[in-house]
């Protein structure tokens, strides 16, 4: 039994935490919310993925590395029909919404027990410098994060009832920072090298090269510093169990990352954890625009110069859960991803299926400052 020391454990973690590689495969996996709260135990194996229980309101699809996004989406459709064939098996009903009866602020692991989510897996990204960097590609998820929430809000009631939150899901996460910083996640403090919004694109550009260099954020530190610094379903984290006089071993650590929850982790791989679960076949959407603004070169960069200024915005992800795209910061960050996602599905010549159903999502609620959550408190407040 490997028992680690406070040091040993952060290499431990920086060590597995990405194998660099060039964009290319997609990983998608889905949540189904069911109802009664009486999943199926166990794995089963699906035509491409597994169907697995994470709770008795949790069933997690999870696809394979797909070679591209539209091979990744097909995969996931077949593991999706196969998957409620089985939830049909056992009278169960998955429910349209991330969340049904978590508390906004109920304990950190209700957001993989009790609620439902859609995360995207992608490359590292090279040990380099530009767009698909695995530096860049950090840095850019993390601050693309809180507006993918905004746009992707499905879940603001609580027992049938509007919660004050368009996503109960991340208000969860409310009290996150929205850029990793040097000294581990969330080291953004006032000045920590912001930019301003109204600046020129390519000023934004050469700014984003000289803080990275400025600041020196590395993706593996930080990524261990959080999960060093998390609690685990104990209360306590991994750096206060061994500065307590406990024991760690790399056994106890694996099953701790196992469990964490963040909306952008290392797994060897970048995983984005930031969509609520969506209607119907919505779920192709937030797996579609996650993966090109990441892995399409000038999509990044034009993320990039959209979501440049949100590290110095306070409180993003609690305005993310509670308002979502009606504010205006995060809204006018939203127009523009999602229209340098579409200009770059376009670029690769994706199926025009995909391409116009992002195009509707984009015009039915982006351009309208609303997300999937206010169709749900619109139809709350129409009940008689």
């Amino acid at each position: 039994m490997d028992i680690l020391s406070e040091q040993a454990a952060e290499e431990f973690i920086a060590a597995r935490a990405f194998s660099p590689s060039l964009p290319g495969f997609v990983g998608i996996a889905v949540d189904l919310l069911v109802d009664p709260a009486c999943a199926p135990s166990g794995r089963r194996p699906l035509r491409h993925g597994f169907l697995d229980t994470r709770s008795p309101r949790v069933l997690a699809v999870s696809g394979p590395p797909s070679p591209g996004l539209e091979v990744g989406l097909l995969r996931m459709s077949h593991d999706l029909a196969a998957s409620e064939r089985i939830v049909d098996q056992h009278r169960l009903t998955v429910l349209p919404q991330a969340a049904g009866t978590v508390h906004p602020e109920g304990p950190a692991h209700a957001l993989g027990t009790a609620t439902a989510g859609i995360r995207v897996g992608l490359e590292a990204g090279l040990d380099e410098g530009g767009p698909l960097g695995l530096r860049r590609r950090w840095e850019l998820a993390h601050t693309l994060a809180p507006v993918l929430a905004a746009a992707f809000a499905n879940s603001p009631l609580r027992h049938g009832r509007p919660t004050g939150w368009r996503s109960v899901r991340q208000a969860l996460r409310r009290d996150l920072p929205v850029r990793p910083g040097p000294g581990g996640p969330g080291d953004a403090g006032e000045g920590a090298g912001t930019i301003r919004e109204d600046a020129e694109p390519r000023k934004i550009r050469d700014d984003l090269k000289q803080r990275e260099v400025r600041e020196g954020v590395d993706p593996r530190e930080a990524w261990a510093a959080y999960v060093m610094d998390t609690a685990g379903s104990t209360g306590t984290t991994p750096r206060q169990v061994l500065r307590h006089g406990g024991r760690l071993t790399s056994g106890d650590l694996e099953r701790h990352m196992a469990a964490l929850r963040p909306p952008v982790a290392a797994r060897g791989h970048l995983e984005l954890d930031v969509a609520d679960r969506q209607p119907g076949s919505g779920w192709r959407i937030p797996a579609a625009v996650i993966a090109v603004l990441l892995d399409d070169a000038r999509a990044a960069e034009e993320a990039a110069a959209a979501t440049a200024g949100l590290a110095a915005e306070p409180a993003l992800w609690e305005r993310a859960a509670r308002d979502a795209l009606t504010d205006p910061v995060l809204a006018a960050a939203a127009r523009d991803c999602f229209m340098a996602a579409y200009a770059a599905l376009a670029r690769q010549g994706v199926s025009r299926e995909l391409r116009d159903a992002v195009a509707e999502f984009t015009e039915r609620y982006v351009h309208r400052n609303r997300c999937p959550a206010d169709d749900v408190l619109d139809s709350v407040t129409a009940r008689p």
